[in-house]
């Protein structure tokens, strides 16, 4: 048996989830049978003693940039899309522990009477005790998409390795749902993402994960396992990196 595939590669990790992700076949709201499927793919890396911690966008529920389009102020609607940030990170939460895996949800908005407020301490304790840490509330800064919290929060916990899971199994050089001539890449530099402009995270994140020399790889959360085969080490998606690694 290959022990290579079963053993992580990457001992702390942060996932990046759309918030789209969350709605299933639905067009709005919150899918328990993908909150099942989510718990049940966790499951398997908390199995490995993986640490493990997640951040959750809201387009389920409302994205801030498509409020601002239809005239709002853009800070008041990107608060409104935290403040969805942390909907999403509750719903998981009861998953996981649903499931008997014992999960923290940390708030960049204090709101104490729902979860815990964010501090690095705090996430880095309940990791380092076993426990699924999901970050809610975004930055806490309007302006900033959770992309780029994702790979801030993935910075400060001094993760391993970022994971953005999405629909399709890595990136291309156009969207694949609408193109069938798109050509995937299996492994990227930072400088080639921002040239292109690919989109797979946005520039503020991209160039983040660059300055700190951070990995981050891309691929299909829809298939069963992807998740740890990904965090073994095995070649799936798309893997971006900075040019000494490559």
């Amino acid at each position: 048996m290959d022990n290579s595939l079963t053993a992580p590669k990457y001992p702390r990790v942060l996932v990046k989830l759309s918030g789209e992700a969350l709605m299933g076949d639905a067009a709005f709201g919150i899918s328990t049978k993908v909150l099942d499927y989510l718990a049940a793919e966790i499951q398997t890396l908390v199995d490995l003693k993986v640490e493990i911690s997640l951040v959750i966008g809201a387009g389920n529920i409302f994205r801030g940039v498509s409020g601002a389009s239809s005239g709002m102020d853009r800070a008041a609607a990107d608060n409104m899309g935290m403040l969805a940030t942390v909907i999403n990170a509750l719903a998981l939460h009861d998953a996981l522990e649903r499931k008997g895996i014992p999960a923290r949800v940390l708030s960049a908005i204090p709101m104490l009477t729902v979860c815990e407020p964010y501090s690095r301490q705090k996430a880095v304790h309940h990791l380092r005790k076993g426990r699924v840490v999901i970050f809610g509330a975004g930055t806490a800064n309007p302006y900033f998409t959770t992309d780029t919290a994702a790979v801030l929060r993935g910075l400060e916990i001094n993760a391993d390795l970022i994971c953005k899971a999405t629909r399709v199994d890595g990136v291309y050089d156009k969207d694949p749902l609408k193109h069938t001539d798109a050509v995937k890449f299996p492994h990227l530099s930072f400088s080639e993402v921002l040239q292109r402009r690919l989109k797979v995270m946005d520039a503020a994140a991209i160039s983040l994960a660059m300055d700190n020399n951070t990995s981050i790889m891309v691929f299909d959360m829809n298939i069963p396992g992807n998740m740890k085969k990904a965090i073994c080490g095995e070649q799936i998606g798309t893997l971006i990196q900075g040019e000494d690694n490559e």
